[in-house]
């Protein structure tokens, strides 16, 4: 799991102006364009979003995850505390966070769960070589209602995830951090579903 990733917010109805093959290159070419603004020297700032400047800059925004360096070992590593943490979790709790993360980072229990919706890009490997989570609007939207049912409960798993699951030399080793990210994902819903757009993750 040494892959970075880029999480990012996109305007469906931009995406939806051309067929499932061409979304993916039509992000990219977006994201890398010299006038997004993305790439002029100024640092990102952790914990927040980046807007591009241009003429894609009512399209996307990238969010920043904070203490990540933009690696993907933090994301794995909330799937692995979590897999470690769920049996011992309320069942009410274990179910709206298999929801949660079986949908955005988690490959769950058979390692085979799919983090990308059908017909959002384009399903030959060649074209959607690098996405590793496409959420639609209407997904979303059901995520970010998840999440919001099951924040108020996350501190209760503080006990058990001491207990059972801390690592303090390992990612998201402590309840704190897991809670963190959890917490920043959503936030990345929560502005996904207020816009009606959708949530991708791209490896580099």
């Amino acid at each position: 799991m040494g892959m970075d990733i880029t999480v990012l917010v996109v305007d469906w109805s931009w995406l939806r102006k051309v067929t499932p093959q061409e979304r993916l290159p039509r992000l990219r070419d977006a994201w890398y364009a010299d006038e997004t603004g993305l790439w002029d020297g100024v640092p990102p700032v952790e914990g927040d979003w980046v807007w591009p400047r241009g003429p894609h800059g009512a399209f996307f925004a990238i969010y920043e995850f904070l203490g990540t360096c933009g690696s993907f070992k933090a994301h794995f590593w909330a799937g692995e505390r979590w897999a470690l943490l769920r049996d011992h979790a309320d069942p009410l709790v274990r179910t709206e966070l298999d929801t949660l993360l079986l949908g955005l980072i988690w490959d769950g229990p058979d390692g085979e769960a799919p983090h990308v919706d059908p017909g959002f890009f384009s399903d030959d490997p060649g074209v959607s070589y690098g996405l590793v989570v496409a959420r639609s609007p209407d997904s979303v939207r059901e995520l970010a209602a998840t999440w919001e049912g099951i924040q108020p409960r996350l501190g209760g798993l503080r006990g058990t995830f001491d207990e059972h699951v801390a690592h303090p030399r390992g990612w998201v080793g402590d309840f704190d951090e897991f809670t963190r990210l959890l917490e920043e994902w959503g936030h990345v819903l929560a502005e996904a579903a207020e816009r009606g757009w959708g949530v991708v993750g791209l490896s580099e």
